[in-house]
């Protein structure tokens, strides 16, 4: 992976908040952010060879949010064949990231390719120029417009002809894998419709709270309460654990992962809590985090790609 490109000076005296490597927030309400990742457009072809077996478009879900998603289908799929339905929501501590930058427009794409699923990476605002609880808002709807579909009446002809919705998947990473987890628990009080069964849930190397001080969650959430807010810190309450009614999940973390020992701490929760479904862990050796986002074409995320789909299958 290339080094990371050095965050820019600043005068002290015209800084609010300084929040790097993700942003900075200036006096004059100015918002500069870091580690931006450039765009590039859906590969909407047929031809398998120039999109990588892949074709993908962008969908707006919300004119007045402008809240989207980039859907991948793999170019094989026959007229009537019916996959599972991946939807995935990027990480970037919930400041930066796109379901349209080139870093995770690449692993959607290779994560549909592989796994033969209809993938749908969620384009949600980002704070904190639009605070928490923005981003659960704006995923839960793009979660609940592709469960729309299950009626083979929706306005998406992807998911009408080819979504199979009795294996649903949530899925996310860091930031990312917080709120996917979030959904799953939404889905599981309120529902997600008749036809519509999710089936597992996958964190990669999740961001969630400690039960203490959390200063980017406080600043940049609008309706804070407090550090057992279950969206933050989900192990403090097991019956919010013992409730999910996905029937496994997949839990991501590696040895030098800043907040590996939140996914621990997660494991360990949920196992207490009485939940009864199938929890597999993945600790990969000598890496760090979200690796397999970084560095894709390395050994390491290989593998945990091939676990990803083996998941996804079975």
């Amino acid at each position: 992976m290339d080094s990371l490109p050095p965050i820019p000076h600043a005068d002290p005296a015209l800084i609010a908040q300084d929040f790097v490597p993700f942003f900075r927030v200036y006096k004059d309400g100015r918002v500069e952010k870091f580690l931006q990742a450039p765009f590039v457009p859906p590969s909407d072809s047929d031809d398998p060879q120039s999109t990588g077996g892949v074709r993908s478009k962008d969908v707006i879900i919300s004119p007045e949010t402008q809240v989207g998603a980039r859907l991948s289908l793999p170019a094989t799929v026959k007229p009537d064949e019916k996959l599972p339905v991946l939807i995935y929501i990027h990480g970037g501590a919930f400041v930066i990231g796109s379901a349209f930058s080139v870093v995770y427009h690449n692993y959607l794409t290779s994560v549909a390719a592989e796994a033969n699923v209809v993938a749908v990476s969620i384009e949600y605002r980002l704070a904190p120029e639009h605070p928490i609880p923005a981003c659960f808002d704006d995923s839960w709807a793009v979660t609940k417009w592709v469960a729309s579909h299950a009626n083979r009446q929706g306005p998406e002809p992807w998911f009408n002809n080819h979504a199979d919705f009795s294996r649903v998947f949530l899925a996310g990473d860091s930031a990312g894998g917080n709120i996917a987890h979030y959904m799953a628990v939404k889905a599981s009080r309120e529902g997600l419709g008749d036809g519509v069964k999710l089936v597992g849930l996958i964190l990669a190397h999740p961001y969630f709270g400690k039960g203490g001080r959390e200063e980017l969650w406080e600043y940049i959430t609008s309706d804070f309460k407090g550090w057992d807010d279950p969206r933050l810190n989900p192990m403090a309450s097991s019956g919010l654990l013992s409730g999910l009614l996905c029937e496994k999940i997949l839990l991501c973390t590696s040895e030098t992962d800043f907040i590996r020992d939140r996914s621990l701490h997660y494991s360990e929760a949920l196992k207490k809590s009485g939940w009864r479904g199938e929890l597999e862990v993945v600790d990969v050796e000598k890496e760090g985090h979200v690796f397999h986002i970084l560095n894709p074409s390395g050994d390491n995320a290989g593998i945990l790609m091939k676990r990803l789909v083996s998941f996804l299958g079975n």
